[in-house]
């Protein structure tokens, strides 16, 4: 973390910690600009980026035609040429037709011209279920976008986080896909849908500082402390793995990866030969879902300190059901029932 924190702190949700973010970087870099669909004068359909047009005016908070392709590719031309576009692609379902400005642009420039040209932009999206969303508003695409040189990828699971790395993030030269798990925007999430929601200003968490930190990037942290397994996990399901832990009585080491990628290897394998087991739990679909890339970085660095198989607990290879969210939602059952098989082998 940053030693640069200036302001009182106070309670906020994701949302409002990543308006924050946005507020205290147009303040204090006049190349910061932020567009995209509805951002402007609406605010954002989630209101994230609400008041900021009316505080830095047009020329620098502005809708976008309804063209992620587009979108993304004026940001690439707008760092090529010194500005830090922040853009924000409405939900995370969208951003496929903006695939190829992605990879073939933003995350190629600093190498295809030999570091004369950078892409700084950061690439804001809401991700995840939980929201009876289905299946066009519900993805978590992260594993496609980990798989591109040149791009880095993170989601954070807090307010606090979420402020620090959207700050740093739209410092870095490189361009960063900033996930957002929508589910956790006004408070963390554990999974039991039918429990009253916890709002952000009852926990820790929520507290945020006002004015500029950053979290840097490349950073995982040790959410939860133990001695049983490891389990490695990001967004919504570092709560939901927390209610596992509480349910199942493992004494489980929860790693809140933050920066999917680039990773902080260091962390992860640290807690894994401490513990000798190890979980992966992520909310996108198995099949070739970064928690296979996690599972293969454990086992090549592990291998020796496992007591047993590596668990992994994921969405279903499916569309996001809406009818039957919460048979594919992986809730904490399904992560404790992960817990005790790793523990009875």
């Amino acid at each position: 973390m940053s030693n640069d924190i200036k302001g009182k702190s106070t309670p906020m949700t994701m949302i409002q910690a990543l308006r924050s973010a946005m507020d205290v970087m147009l303040e204090r870099d006049n190349d910061v600009v932020v567009f995209g669909q509805d951002v402007g004068y609406f605010g954002g359909v989630f209101r994230c980026t609400e008041g900021l047009q009316k505080k830095y005016g047009k020329s620098r908070v502005f809708d976008a035609p309804i063209s992620e392709s587009g979108i993304v590719g004026v940001a690439v031309g707008m760092g090529a040429y010194g500005l830090r576009p922040v853009i924000e692609i409405q939900f995370a379902d969208y951003i496929y037709p903006a695939y190829d400005q992605i990879v073939s642009e933003a995350a190629r420039l600093r190498f295809r011209s030999a570091g004369d040209f950078t892409a700084p932009l950061t690439i804001r999206t809401p991700c995840g279920g939980g929201i009876y969303g289905g299946q066009t508003h519900s993805q978590s695409p992260e594993a496609v976008f980990t798989h591109v040189c040149g791009l880095r990828t993170v989601m954070p699971s807090n307010p606090y986080d979420a402020k620090g790395l959207l700050i740093a993030s739209i410092e870095n030269n490189d361009p960063v896909i900033f996930l957002e798990p929508k589910r956790i925007y006004n408070g963390p999430f554990n999974g039991h849908h039918d429990q009253p929601v916890v709002p952000w200003s009852k926990h820790p968490m929520g507290d945020v500082p006002e004015g500029y930190y950053t979290v840097p990037l490349e950073s995982a942290s040790v959410f939860r402390e133990g001695k049983d397994l490891t389990v490695l996990t990001y967004g919504t399901m570092v709560w939901v793995s927390e209610a596992a832990a509480a349910e199942s009585g493992v004494d489980a080491e929860i790693i809140d990866l933050r920066s999917i990628w680039p990773l902080d290897l260091p962390t992860i394998l640290a807690s894994v030969k401490k513990t000798g087991r190890c979980v992966v739990v992520h909310e996108a679909t198995r099949t070739s879902g970064f928690g296979a890339e996690l599972t293969a970085l454990v086992q090549e660095h592990c291998f020796y300190h496992l007591e047993a198989p590596i668990e992994r607990v994921t969405g279903w290879d499916t569309p996001y059901p809406h009818a039957q969210e919460w048979d594919y939602f992986p809730g904490p059952a399904r992560v404790a029932a992960a817990f005790t098989r790793a523990m009875e082998k």
